[in-house]
């Protein structure tokens, strides 16, 4: 892929670009079976690899500038704005959204936050995009003080942008680089964005997490649907279930499906999805290791997909000391999938596949499954 912010040294997020995709892969697949060596009788799935550009379905842009000229994109070493719009990694129907969004902050006199003087409102602005081509669009500010101009100019914005389907206001006020706070203000009547994959509509409200590149993601969920059915488990639970990705591909009838998330957000977001499908599937928000042990007994299989520090000591012991008979493990983080997996001898990886969800970097996303020996 070629990028001319990447070749000018003006953005350097994509720190693999110079590796042919083919081997970035190949790199990141061998650095993950190096870490499970451990455990030689893993069959492997051949890796299930992205297309090199226009694969990104969400864009964190920071905003500078001024309210006259605001700039999208990265701040550079030196806390200068770069205008990172035309990244190649954004998809077209992406793309073309930024142009109209760069004006509103104009007409809706959004100053630019800016760190070092601790002034200013608009921080961020979170763009994603859905399969169908609707969008989630969030501004993140200091304080409700451009609210009133926000919502007067966004008519404006829906005629430039008809495929704008959520709108909101994230409150952010610490002087901080925190991405976004914990208030959030809807201005739409769609609360939740609709993220079609393989026949399931995931709903994404604004607070809640998806995987960024919304072609492996439907890989991922498709490998682990077909897992599960071969496994054939009359009870699921699915831990760290954001808005319930694997818990809603797995569901079958008979089979009793529970999901656990810390995001309230998400877990709604994953409630509505079940609600709309008319799957019996339930969800709750809440700490899903503490959920999780607090359970007299384990379903016939667990679905893990923890943050990158792994599911950890703790949940690992008690997977080790329950009676699952199969787990099936999403890691971003193979470091801290074999730590967990050392923790739980008895359920021996069995399967695995890496999904290359962030081309040209050194992350990934491998799914593996464990079977009680």
């Amino acid at each position: 892929m070629e990028c001319h912010h990447f070749a000018a040294g003006r953005c350097r997020s994509c720190n693999w670009l110079e590796q042919p995709l083919a081997d970035q892969v190949a790199a990141k697949e061998h650095g993950v079976r190096e870490l499970l060596a451990p455990w030689p009788d893993v069959a492997w799935l051949a890796p299930v690899r992205s297309r090199e550009s226009g694969f990104r379905n969400k864009a964190k842009m920071v905003v500078s500038g001024s309210i006259e000229q605001p700039v999208l994109g990265i701040l550079d070493g030196e806390g200068h704005g770069v205008d990172l719009r035309d990244c190649p990694l954004y998809p077209a129907e992406l793309a073309a959204a930024f142009g109209p969004l760069t004006e509103f902050v104009t007409r809706a006199a959004l100053a630019p936050y800016e760190l070092a003087a601790r002034r200013g409102e608009l921080k961020y602005l979170l763009v994603t995009l859905s399969p169908d081509g609707e969008l989630m669009v969030r501004w993140v500010l200091r304080s409700t003080e451009p609210l009133a101009r926000i919502q007067k100019h966004l008519p404006w914005l829906r005629e430039q942008l008809p495929q704008l389907r959520v709108a909101s206001v994230n409150i952010q006020p610490e002087h901080k680089a925190i991405l976004e706070g914990e208030r959030e203000i809807v201005l739409t009547e769609a609360q939740t964005l609709r993220m079609e994959l393989d026949g399931v509509g995931l709903h994404l409200r604004p607070q809640s997490f998806f995987q960024t590149n919304t072609e492996i993601a439907t890989a991922l969920y498709r490998q682990a649907r077909a897992w599960v059915a071969e496994v054939a488990p009359t009870s699921l639970w699915d831990l760290y279930c954001g808005v319930g990705g694997f818990a809603l591909h797995c569901a079958a009838p008979g089979r009793a499906v529970h999901g656990v998330e810390l995001s309230a957000e998400a877990a709604r977001s994953a409630a509505t999805t079940a609600a709309e499908l008319g799957l019996d599937v339930t969800f709750e928000a809440g700490d899903a290791t503490a959920w999780a042990i607090a359970q007299p007994t384990a379903p016939e299989l667990v679905v893990v997909n923890p943050p990158r520090r792994g599911i950890g000591p703790e949940l690992a012991g008690w997977l080790e000391r329950s009676d699952a008979r199969a787990v099936l493990y999403s890691s971003c983080n193979a470091v801290t999938l074999a730590r967990d997996l050392a923790a739980m001898p008895t359920l021996r990886p069995e399967r695995a596949v890496l999904l290359d969800m962030f081309p040209h970097t050194g992350h990934y996303e491998v799914l593996t499954l464990l079977r009680r020996t």
